[in-house]
C-alpha cells in the first residue's frame, strides 16, 4: 500500500477537493446507519457553507491519487441553520462552539489512528479560533430497522473515550435521501460535546 498523505484546506481552498470529499463522503454515509443515496448535486449544496466559512477546516486523507477519508469542521456560528437550532433553543451562545461536520474512513483504512488524528485536528483548529466547545451530531436509526446489520457496533465507546458525551437535549433533523428513494427526509440526529 503507498504511504497515506494528509491535507488540510481552509475556507474557499476546499472547492479544490470537493468532488473528491463529496464522493468520499456518498461511499461512507451509504453504510449503517446513514443510508444515504448521495449525489453530487447533494454534496454540493450541503458543502458549500464550508466554502463560504472562512474558518472552516477540511482534511482529506489521499492514498496515492485516490481520496479514502475526510472530516470537516466550523465555527458552530458559520453553520447551516440545522446545525445551530438546538443550540439556539437551549440558549448556548453559538460564538463559543465549534462544529464537527463528518469523519469519514473507506472500510480498510479504519482502525489506523486516522479517526483519532481527525478529532485530534478539528480540536485544534476549534483551539486556534477561541472556541471552548467541541459538538458533532450522530443518526438516530430505530432499534429494530430492518437495514441494521447483526453485527453494528456503534461509535460511542470511541467518542467516549475521546472525551465527548451525549447531550440528548440537543437533537436537530437533518434530510436526506435514503437508499432506493429519490425524496429527501428528515432524520432525528443527537448531539455530542466536548469542553476543551
Amino acid at each position: 500500500m503507498r504511504s497515506l498523505r494528509l491535507q488540510s484546506l481552509t475556507g474557499p481552498d476546499i472547492a479544490q477537493a470537493l468532488d473528491a470529499l463529496a464522493d468520499v463522503r456518498i461511499a461512507v454515509f451509504r453504510d449503517w446507519p446513514y443510508l444515504y443515496e448521495g449525489t453530487r448535486d447533494y454534496e454540493t449544496k450541503y458543502l458549500d457553507v464550508y466554502l463560504r466559512s472562512p474558518r472552516s477546516l477540511a482534511v482529506l486523507v489521499w492514498d496515492g491519487a485516490d481520496c479514502v477519508g475526510a472530516t470537516t469542521t466550523l465555527p458552530l456560528a458559520d453553520a447551516g441553520a440545522e446545525a445551530q437550532a438546538p443550540f439556539l433553543a437551549a440558549g448556548h451562545a453559538l460564538d463559543e462552539i465549534d462544529y464537527f461536520g463528518e469523519s469519514v474512513l473507506l472500510p480498510p483504512y479504519r482502525g489506523r489512528g486516522l479517526g483519532v488524528k481527525f478529532f485530534e485536528q478539528r480540536e485544534a483548529h476549534a483551539r486556534a479560533n477561541g472556541l471552548r466547545v467541541c459538538a458533532f451530531c450522530s443518526v438516530v436509526r430505530p432499534e429494530q430497522h430492518p437495514a441494521k446489520p447483526a453485527d453494528y457496533v456503534p461509535n460511542d465507546a470511541f467518542w467516549t473515550h475521546r472525551g465527548y458525551r451525549p447531550a440528548p437535549e440537543l437533537v436537530t433533523q437533518f434530510a436526506w435521501p435514503d437508499i432506493g428513494e429519490t425524496q429527501s427526509t428528515d432524520k432525528p440526529m443527537h448531539f455530542w460535546l466536548k469542553r476543551l
